[in-house]
């Protein structure tokens, strides 16, 4: 059986077979076996594929892994475990967006703590004018799902305040290059703060304001699809969410 999802990634990335044959190092024809007759290749040419094309080994191979390897490969891409958000040190936030080369990526319902901090706002201006891609997901103000964790917390409308006051803190970097914020009507299971192949999950706990919630630092493995899921999840919020006015 043809691999058809090797064949549409290299459409997509403009990728030739004598392209890929090169950075895997083996002849265009065996690149050719890979995507018509559906050919695993050797694990150090698909970690090569892979990290070339930009995309999960498991997408491209599904097969080519068992469940086992898949599980110890995902529990390789914990970093560390913090008890509360507000027990990660700042530096720590800060070292993962300032090694960021290629995207940010932030997903909250307010995220107050970022917006509120000069320093961190700064960071975001001088990155996305280096060409880093910097997206940000608030909380749409006036939809039933902020409302609803605003109950939540037992603030109640103090939530949607918090997204306003979010969206005046990041007016110096609104409508610059490479910054696009968005707002989602999303129910969020969890916050996420990415940068390229790096994480922090903070997920939400009912009643909890999620500064008390557990916090996962996430580094991207191949063959490991923990990552992969929060990263899939932000990509759909994004693609529902409006652009701010």
């Amino acid at each position: 059986m043809a691999n058809e999802r090797l064949r549409a990634v290299l459409l997509e990335r403009g990728v030739t077979l004598t392209d890929l044959a090169a950075v895997a190092q083996v002849d265009p024809k065996t690149v050719e076996r890979w995507i018509t007759k559906g050919r695993t290749p050797y694990r150090r040419h698909r970690y090569a594929v892979a990290a070339f094309l930009g995309v999960d080994e498991s997408y491209l191979w599904p097969d080519a892994l068992s469940r086992e390897q898949v599980a110890a490969a995902s529990q390789s891409e914990i970093i560390a475990v913090y008890p509360h958000r507000w027990a990660v040190p700042r530096g720590t936030w800060e070292r993962l967006f300032a090694e960021a080369k290629q995207e940010i990526g932030v997903l909250v319902y307010s995220g107050l703590f970022l917006a509120e901090d000069p320093g961190m706002v700064r960071l975001f201006k001088d990155k996305a004018a280096a060409g880093v891609r910097v997206r940000i997901l608030l909380g749409d103000p006036d939809c039933p799902e902020v409302a609803q964790r605003g109950a939540e917390e037992g603030i109640n409308e103090a939530m949607a305040a918090r997204i306003r006051n979010a969206l005046v803190l990041y007016r110096p970097i609104r409508g610059q290059q490479s910054v696009e914020i968005r707002l989602h009507r999303t129910i969020l299971y969890n916050s996420i703060y990415r940068a390229d192949d790096q994480l922090f999950v903070n997920t939400h706990v009912y009643g909890t304001p999620a500064a008390q919630a557990l916090v996962l630092h996430l580094r991207k493995v191949t063959g490991g699809d923990m990552a992969t899921t929060y990263t899939t999840s932000f990509e759909r919020v994004w693609d529902g969410a409006r652009p701010v006015d």
